[in-house]
């Protein structure tokens, strides 16, 4: 009986190891922790580590890790923005918004067949990328965590008032190359403009992950 119970209990620990994740989720204590840029067309956005540093991540339970994206409060939510939207958002936007998806799983799954650029980010620069993104939320008074406007563009998804004007050469690729400033990494004068700028230039980043 003892030498049964020995068996299914190594049964059961063997089971147990196998069925863990391959690659945990990183953690803010690692020395350095993966940051994505990821091309969506004419539009980037900046994936990082799940972690309590964002008190918004908490409306992301489960989640391995958060993708966000800066832009136009007005065209961005719209399921079918047309050409007004566009050109209000190009010259005259009333406001900024940002979109959040929670990743569950690896962002290279998730983004399968996408255009990205892989960042091992020191510690020490990735507080200071979270920090550049926390200051991005738009809160009310006294709060400190952003309240969401809507559902977002994906399952697992919520737009959030932002801050920031919106215009043509201030956009979602100007942003996410700020949030990497803010973190220590020289984008270039002037800021990228385009997606294909922005992911460019990050690849010649010291931190940057051997292109596959």
């Amino acid at each position: 009986m003892l030498r049964r119970s020995a068996r299914l209990a190594a049964a059961l620990l063997l089971c147990a190891g196998c069925s863990g994740p391959v690659n945990p989720t990183p953690a803010v204590g690692d020395a350095t922790l993966p940051v994505y840029l990821v091309g969506h067309g004419w539009h980037a956005g900046i994936a990082l580590p799940r972690t309590g540093l964002l008190l918004e991540s908490a409306d992301f339970p489960g989640a391995d890790y958060l993708e966000l994206g800066w832009g136009d409060r007005d065209y961005y939510q719209a399921s079918d923005p047309g050409v007004w939207l566009l050109l209000q958002a190009a010259c005259c936007s009333a406001a900024g918004v940002l979109h959040v998806e929670g990743i569950h799983g690896s962002v290279g799954e998730r983004f399968a067949g996408v255009e990205m650029v892989r960042l091992q980010v020191p510690r020490d620069r990735f507080l200071k990328l979270v920090a550049f993104i926390h200051g991005s939320f738009r809160r009310e008074a006294g709060m400190a965590k952003a309240l969401a406007l809507r559902r977002g563009l994906a399952a697992d998804s919520l737009f959030y008032a932002a801050g920031g004007g919106f215009h043509l050469f201030n956009n979602c690729n100007t942003w996410v190359a700020s949030a990497l400033e803010s973190a220590g990494y020289a984008m270039g004068w002037p800021p990228p403009f385009t997606t294909g700028q922005l992911l460019a230039r990050a690849r010649r980043l010291e931190s940057a992950a051997p292109r596959r």
